[in-house]
């Protein structure tokens, strides 16, 4: 299944194509076209591919996700937590610096 029937499936039944499904097969039931059983089972199946789609579609976009911000170089918040660490061990050693030499050398 390709990328473009993912999202195809996934945009169908956010459209509530699920719900037409549902009512096309009634439909079918009512002109004797199908019996209950089989529309029954007819809809639970289409219902199984469409949440099986989407499931396929989320694990397909967390993985693109972390993959395009990787070649984008945009820093991930464990690196702003590492980075941020190591602006308060600097500061915390510049101040030190700064007591050390007396309140009239610090600038």
């Amino acid at each position: 299944m390709t990328v473009f029937d993912l999202l195809r499936n996934a945009v169908l039944a956010g459209f509530g194509v699920q719900e037409k499904m549902k009512d096309f097969v009634d439909d079918l039931v009512k002109r004797g076209e199908l019996s209950e059983s089989q529309g029954a089972k007819l809809v639970k199946e289409w219902s199984e591919k469409a949440d099986k789609s989407t499931s396929e579609l989320n694990e397909i976009v967390a993985g693109i996700i972390p993959r395009t911000l990787e070649k984008m170089s945009i820093p991930t918040k464990t690196d702003i937590d590492a980075l941020s660490e190591q602006i308060q061990k600097l500061s915390a050693r510049i101040s030190a610096l700064e007591n050390a030499q007396g309140p009239d050398k610090a600038q």
